[in-house]
């Protein structure tokens, strides 16, 4: 087998992300016969003794995609230093230890709704990276009555951190006298940027839920509970399917 970047093994192992991998690696957590690795470096996991934090890196376990309707409260992590329910921690036994499941992007702690958890680094890349086009689909509601303008506003797309933000796809449905409910479509997902850009306008978020993830529809999936993707889901998302 030739030789692969860490940082990609890593991924495909499920480990986590090739974005958390690049940051084992920054941190000196990941040897190859023994020596430390550098961001860069290449292996043949066939030939090569590759751990992580220690521990030898495993087969690429088989393939798994799940979608999860997150509940308030749940924090999208493996692991929590503050012990904090995590996202892995509403599935099975079999499933949060040894799969190498981790979730898909992110949804803050105090928002609910659509995620997805992968054990493949290949499946996290185009399902995360702009490049692949998945519009995310949200119900916000805000406080108070934002005037059309201010919505108008918002859909033009409303700069961050001094930075242009893409353009959204907004639909207003309903205003009640203390809160407003909107519906966004997006294409991009900065750390909390409906909850910012909301912040920014005025009217802060009172309630956040993710709907969909491209086509692929939260449904009637109770809160707390989780359902693997088949294959016809699989290949709509766009990465390989499973064998």
């Amino acid at each position: 087998m030739a030789t692969e970047r860490l940082q990609k093994l890593i991924a495909n192992a499920g480990l986590c992300s090739r974005r958390q991998a690049e940051q084992l690696l920054d941190q000196g957590l990941v040897q190859v016969n023994g020596a430390v690795a550098q961001l860069g470096d290449r292996a043949d996991p066939e030939r090569d003794r590759i751990t992580v934090r220690g521990e030898p890196l495993a087969a690429r376990p088989q393939p798994l995609l799940l979608l999860l309707n997150k509940p308030v409260g749940v924090v999208c992590s493996c692991h929590d230093p503050e012990g904090r329910t995590t996202v892995l921690d509403l599935l099975p036994a079999e499933l949060r230890h040894g799969s190498g499941l981790h979730p898909v992007g992110r949804l803050d702690a105090n928002s609910r709704g659509a995620l997805l958890l992968s054990n493949q680094g290949e499946v996290t890349l185009r399902l995360t990276h702009p490049r692949y086009g998945h519009r995310k689909t949200y119900r916000v509601w805000v406080k108070g009555q934002p005037e059309d303008r201010v919505l108008e506003r918002w859909a033009a797309g409303v700069p961050l951190d001094g930075q242009a933000s893409q353009p959204v796809g907004l639909v207003l449905i309903q205003r009640r006298p203390q809160a407003t409910e909107i519906e966004l479509r997006m294409g991009e997902g900065r750390n909390r940027q409906i909850r910012r850009t909301a912040e920014a306008l005025g009217h802060p978020v009172l309630d956040l839920q993710r709907l969909a993830i491209g086509p692929l529809q939260l449904g009637a999936l109770p809160e707390g509970r989780w359902r693997r993707l088949d294959r016809q889901e699989w290949q709509l998302l766009n990465p390989t399917p499973p064998p």
